[in-house]
């Protein structure tokens, strides 16, 4: 618990209007030069250090660099409708194509295989490496868990449940894979010599789709139930869920990001949500965009497609996961920070008519994972409605860029 001296906060201020509680994040994004229409879904980081995707209509594997140049590489066959993708054991990355039933492997100069899957007309859709040197992946009609070596060969699992529509897969920490079941509400756990456990959830009512190994060596997915939810179930079993605050359908992407937090995709927005549960959104610079995939990036920041805009965005990995309140004559500022470089950390005071005062200002180191920490002023001023706004800025100084900003209104009327 920290405090501030009470005589930094001392200013003649007038009433304030109301204002709603907030996010910024310095989102950055990047159109895809096949259009809108491409439709980008899954995305990887890469082993040369670029992240690729896949474009569900535009039918290419598309790189785009740190710094916001693209490649596109046509697929061979015409509406192949890529969708999962990740980076192989063999330096190359690996996808899935639902409509061609294919697997397709790219190398990092663009050199291009596909391996029809055994099962006619099964969907494939995840991908992930496991820890066997293989890639598993999803079969979403053909109601499989399918595996494939870097030579191209098969050996599909067929899942217990019925109509599964299994959708996402991650490797576990457990040394076993973990999946989604979008119809039947369950989790599923495949070891690699093919067992496997089903876990569901809310009376099957779930609709899990993506999933992602957190931070806290649990599972992480995304729930598209209206309104929405995120998961998390341990190893063991154990399922948790947490509100998301945007009430709309449908959060797709998930991923660790380098904060130790969990990210997510969401209509209009980009989410974070720490391994306590604590979330936050930050509104998309497009209105009604819609993100899709969401991976780490190597250049420290969160990468995620744009479905319904063809944007690649960029995002950094920065929240303070803040919310304040006020009484009996004391402020109180709840926050679980966390970010992944030194930055500034620097509360405002503001009202309707613009800023009013910086009373703390200070460096912080990187803070992985996220930091649950209050500070408290005593004694506040009656000052009417006030918005509280830290933000975090890169140094030296927080001089340099914005990164994030989260704000709310408190009246201290007393």
């Amino acid at each position: 618990m920290k405090s501030i001296s009470l005589a930094a906060w001392m200013l003649l201020l007038c009433a304030a209007a109301h204002a709603q509680p907030g996010a910024y994040s310095n989102i950055n994004g990047y159109a895809v030069p096949a259009g809108p229409a491409s439709d980008p879904a899954g995305i990887a980081a890469g082993p040369d250090g670029a992240l690729w995707f896949t474009e569900y209509y535009g039918n290419n594997i598309g790189r785009i660099t740190t710094s916001g140049a693209f490649t596109e590489y046509p697929l061979p066959t015409t509406n192949s409708q890529a969708a999962g993708i990740t980076a192989g054991p063999d330096g190359a990355l690996w996808f899935t194509e639902c409509e061609n039933n294919k697997i397709g492997r790219i190398t990092t100069a663009g050199s291009l295989t596909e391996y029809p899957v055994p099962t006619a007309d099964s969907c494939p859709e995840g991908i992930a490496a496991g820890p066997d040197g293989a890639l598993w992946f999803t079969e979403f009609y053909g109601n499989h868990i399918g595996r494939i070596t870097t030579l191209g060969a098969f050996t599909e699992y067929p899942i217990p449940h019925g109509v599964a529509n299994a959708n996402s897969i991650a490797a576990g920490p457990d040394g076993a894979l973990w999946f989604t079941e979008y119809s039947a509400g369950r989790i599923g756990r495949i070891t690699t010599a093919g067992m496997i456990t089903e876990y569901p959830f809310d009376g099957g009512g779930g609709v899990p789709w993506a999933i992602t190994t957190g931070p806290d060596g649990a599972l992480w997915f995304t729930d598209r139930r209206t309104p929405p939810l995120i998961g998390r179930i341990t190893t063991a079993g154990q399922i948790t869920e947490y509100p998301v605050p945007n009430q709309f359908c449908c959060n797709y992407g998930i991923t660790t990001g380098p904060d130790g937090a969990l990210w997510f995709t969401e209509p209009s927005s980009l989410a974070r949500i720490t391994t306590s549960g604590v979330i936050t959104e930050f509104p998309l610079p497009i209105a009604d965009s819609f993100g899709d995939g969401i991976t780490a990036g190597p250049d420290g920041a969160l990468w995620f497609t744009e479905s319904s805009t063809g944007m690649i965005g960029r995002a950094p990995a920065c929240a303070l996961g803040f919310s304040a309140s006020f009484a009996n004559s004391t402020l109180t500022m709840n926050f679980n920070l966390g970010i992944d470089t030194p930055a500034t950390l620097r509360i405002h005071l503001r009202n309707a008519g613009g800023p009013l005062a910086t009373p703390f200002s200070r460096d912080l180191p990187a803070v992985v994972p996220p930091q649950a920490f209050s500070i408290t002023v005593n004694n506040f001023p009656n000052l009417g409605e006030v918005v509280v706004e830290p933000s975090l800025a890169t140094q030296p100084g927080g001089a340099g860029l914005g990164l994030c900003a989260e704000w709310a209104t408190v009246n201290t009327a007393q």
